[in-house]
């Protein structure tokens, strides 16, 4: 391998490249200006574009050294080869044969020269670099932007399901509490019912006749009373002995055979904390839901004892 192509291969071309752009170039400085060049086109596309380059090989050792010079920009050149690569990089199209001789480069100027096109080339690499940070920058900034936008959406989202989620809550505390108020009011107007319904029995007991004007008079009664048998007096409960099934255990309690059902479940909730939606009894097989719970346990048949199952 010579050492201008060493060179070129150890900068990094590819060794095909590098020996086609000594061929056609004819010096190690003017290879790298023609690397540069067609750097984006690979060797089968160069070797395929057949040129007058082809035709004018660089000077060979020991010819007669003959110049060539552009009439455009004056500068000069050794060969055909070396004058053909300046036109398909420049454009140039003017040109005419010099009978100046060149002297080749020496040592030390080829090797100014080839740090010079390193420079060059590292320049341009560091260029390139600084470049592909700058864009690396913009991109990051673009996907930066993009993330907190998408935070930001995600969080507006989370506040309106919070917002929706907080007057859900507070729509099922009013309707509790409208549930509570009716139930109550039913709970009052049938304790009202009940005692009304009490004081007209008892007034009824206390002035029989008043009630019954065609009836004997309570003497006259009270003589048949004395003669009849006196009747077998039935049994009244006055009281309800509940064992409540609750998920925690059973929960043994004896409540006036006029407690209502939500005076139960009022009870049981602040004596085991377990709220009770309905109360369901297997013998008969009953459930006593909320719309039930205006029922005493007289009137739900829950006298005088009842096992239930709280739910």
């Amino acid at each position: 391998m010579s050492t201008d192509l060493q060179s070129l291969v150890e900068m990094g071309f590819p060794e095909d490249k590098s020996k086609l752009a000594l061929s056609k170039s004819g010096n190690l400085a003017n290879a790298i200006d023609w690397l540069g060049a067609n750097a984006d086109k690979d060797i089968s596309e160069l070797n395929t574009a057949e040129d007058a380059a082809n035709d004018n090989p660089a000077l060979e050792a020991g010819e007669t050294a003959r110049s060539m010079v552009c009439n455009e920009c004056q500068k000069k050149f050794r060969g055909m080869s070396q004058a053909q690569f300046h036109a398909e990089k420049s454009g140039h199209t003017d040109f005419a044969e010099s009978a100046e001789e060149l002297a080749p480069l020496t040592e030390e100027e080829k090797t100014a020269r080839l740090a010079e096109l390193k420079e060059k080339l590292r320049t341009k690499r560091a260029r390139q670099a600084e470049e592909e940070k700058i864009a690396q920058r913009r991109n990051n900034e673009i996907n930066k932007k993009h993330t907190r936008e998408t935070e930001d959406i995600k969080e507006d989202l989370q506040k309106k399901e919070q917002v929706k989620e907080a007057q859900k809550k507070r729509q099922e505390k009013i309707d509790d509490k409208a549930a509570k108020e009716r139930i109550k009011a039913k709970l009052e107007a049938d304790k009202a019912a009940r005692k009304a319904k009490a004081d007209e029995e008892k007034a009824m007991r206390a002035n029989p006749d008043a009630y019954n004007p065609g009836a004997p008079s309570t003497a006259a009664a009270g003589g048949a009373a004395a003669a009849a048998p006196a009747a077998k007096t039935g049994v009244n409960h006055a009281e309800a002995r509940l064992r409540l099934q609750t998920s925690g255990g059973n929960v043994m309690k004896t409540f006036p055979a006029e407690t209502t059902l939500f005076e139960v479940a009022h009870a049981l909730e602040a004596e085991s904390g377990v709220a009770a939606t309905s109360f369901t009894s297997n013998f008969p097989k009953k459930t006593y839901d909320a719309t039930d719970f205006g029922l005493t346990l007289k009137e739900a048949g829950l006298v005088p004892s009842a096992a239930l199952i709280v739910k």
